[in-house]
């Protein structure tokens, strides 16, 4: 193992251990360096990588910290990594959706409140009937985005997340090329919307299932 690699899992280690909680002031590096048996050379570099993943927060002049390790936060990294997909991969990436968004849905199904459902509906009266293909595709990831946060569950909420960058251009490029897209992702919302309302999990789970599958039909034939 590198040497920079056996300092990530040392601090991993503390961390995991709850040695070192979310929060917590990690010891100066001289001291840190000589509890791991680490030089401060590789310490540092060990530091520098779990930083770029938020694990730690390097802050000038104050020291470095754990940070509060929510999902969010870490899962920020899939989002930087998934930006370097190739366009040969948003099948794999819509496949994935495809798996995960339908059961968010489902689960929010009896949790999701009436007000957030009056806030749902409101954003798809504000879009209208005849929205430009830009405008749809940002009300489809706030509305999809407000659904899943429903779930109550933020790893998921934030894996879905991550996973919205290539499929939001397969979904603008099916709007500027298939002539119906625009008016069949309206009616599916509307019925994500109700299935929601009536409290009917496998209603919602099998439009959620409909809505990125057509993305998913269409783009596997252009391809």
């Amino acid at each position: 193992m590198a040497v920079t690699d056996e300092a990530i899992e040392r601090i991993k280690g503390m961390i995991v251990s709850g040695a070192l909680r979310p929060g917590d002031r990690l010891p100066k590096e001289s001291e840190l360096a000589a509890e791991l048996g680490l030089s401060r050379n590789s310490l540092r570099e060990a530091v520098r990588a779990l930083s770029l993943i938020r694990i730690l927060d390097v802050r000038q002049g104050d020291g470095t910290y754990v940070t509060s390790l929510d999902p969010q936060l870490l899962l920020e990294a899939l989002s930087f990594v998934v930006d370097f997909h190739r366009d040969d991969t948003v099948l794999e990436f819509l496949a994935v959706r495809r798996i995960l968004e339908p059961a968010a849905t489902a689960m929010a199904a009896s949790r999701i409140s009436e007000q957030q459902l009056d806030a749902l509906a409101n954003q798809l009266d504000k879009l209208g009937t005849d929205p430009s293909v830009e405008e749809l595709v940002a009300c489809d990831l706030e509305f999809h985005r407000g659904i899943v946060q429903s779930s109550g569950n933020s790893v998921l909420c934030s894996l879905l997340d991550g996973l919205s960058g290539p499929t939001t251009r397969a979904r603008i490029w099916r709007g500027l090329t298939q002539e119906d897209a625009v008016s069949r992702t309206l009616h599916e919302h509307r019925a994500i919307l109700a299935a929601l309302r009536d409290r009917d999990e496998e209603a919602a789970r099998s439009w959620a299932t409909v809505h990125i599958a057509s993305v998913e039909q269409w783009l596997r034939s252009t391809l």
